[in-house]
């Protein structure tokens, strides 16, 4: 790829936010210099990029750091973990009922006080099933990103204890911290807490955690957005669904939102590429959204290790058949 289209390429990933395409467009420009023999310039290149992604680490670590919820409240510094996610809705390649309802939600929350003038509330309880890998945890920071408020992913594992009453009385304080840290607030692998309440085995605490869930989430107040993802909807307790204003099911993507996915994650380094994306997507059935992902960025590290013109189409065959 020209010079000059890497940098179009560059300052479009910079409007739109996207940080990790806009120094990989970077380093690419620097890996062209060095080949043509500007040593140099490369190395100078490739400083400025460390430099760059040194300091807008620190800079979002400091950002996290001043979320109230840390300091007054030091004991959920267990339960939860806390960023401001530079993720957005369009970034993501979802099937079209998923978008309108995630795109409804955020038109929703954005429009709030309009609803509350007539005593209605926007959603803001979601319940995501479907297969690993298929774009639901990325949805908590995507629609924190669109809100521009923190994602609290909730650590399961640090509520349940083996203390009767102590596990309630942690998922107690994260209820409370809603009221007081708007967010996006993650309860992924919901299925863990969640399952059936008249299952036989003896598992009487996370029953209690899962009644406790129930009665929190129907009394819930706050202006936070409260999401359960599960791979696992089978194995959750009816009385759930009900709890919850949407229940959004999460596919495999199809034909075209593979090709989508795949034109999207190569963007700026297949331009010189010979292959025809309709045969490749075929190959890529039946994957999930992440597979397909990875298997594009083998090809990616493939062709910058290699010094290849383009990404090899054998080099991506094989990537996608081999997480069949």
């Amino acid at each position: 790829m020209a010079a000059s289209d890497q940098i179009k390429s560059m300052i479009r990933y910079f409007g739109e936010g996207d940080e990790e395409r806009f120094f990989s467009s970077a380093l690419q420009i620097a890996a062209m210099e060095a080949r043509k023999g500007h040593t140099n310039l490369a190395h100078e290149l490739k400083l400025l990029i460390e430099k760059a992604k040194a300091y807008r680490s620190v800079a979002y670590a400091d950002r996290a750091k001043t979320i109230p919820i840390l300091q007054p409240k030091r004991e959920l510094k267990d339960l939860v973990d806390v960023f401001y996610p530079q993720v957005r809705l369009k970034e993501m390649v979802l099937s079209k009922p998923v978008a309108q309802s995630l795109q409804k939600l955020v038109k929703e929350q954005k429009h709030w006080e309009k609803l509350q003038q007539f005593n209605l509330q926007p959603k803001r309880k979601l319940l995501l099933v479907g297969p690993p890998g298929t774009g639901k945890t990325m949805t908590a920071q995507a629609l924190a990103g669109e809100l521009g408020i923190p994602v609290f992913i909730v650590r399961l594992d640090g509520i349940v204890s083996k203390f009767m009453g102590e596990s309630i009385a942690k998922l107690r304080l994260i209820f409370e911290a809603m009221v007081d840290n708007r967010g996006v607030y993650l309860f992924d692998e919901f299925d863990s807490i969640g399952s059936h309440r008249d299952k036989g085995q003896d598992v009487g605490e996370i029953k209690r955690i899962l009644n406790s869930f129930l009665i929190h989430i129907e009394k819930d107040q706050s202006n936070s957005i409260i999401i359960a993802a599960t791979n696992l909807p089978d194995m959750l307790d009816k009385a759930l669904f009900r709890r919850f204003d949407e229940v959004i099911a999460y596919p495999l993507p199809d034909t075209e939102e593979i090709e989508n996915l795949i034109s999207r994650s190569l963007q700026g380094f297949a331009k010189e590429a010979r292959f025809d994306l309709h045969d490749i997507s075929r190959l890529a059935t039946g994957l999930n959204h992440a597979q397909i992902v990875q298997a594009c960025e083998e090809g990616i590290k493939e062709m910058i290790i290699e010094e290849l013109p383009a990404i090899s189409t054998a080099h991506l065959t094989q990537a996608l058949q081999k997480r069949q």
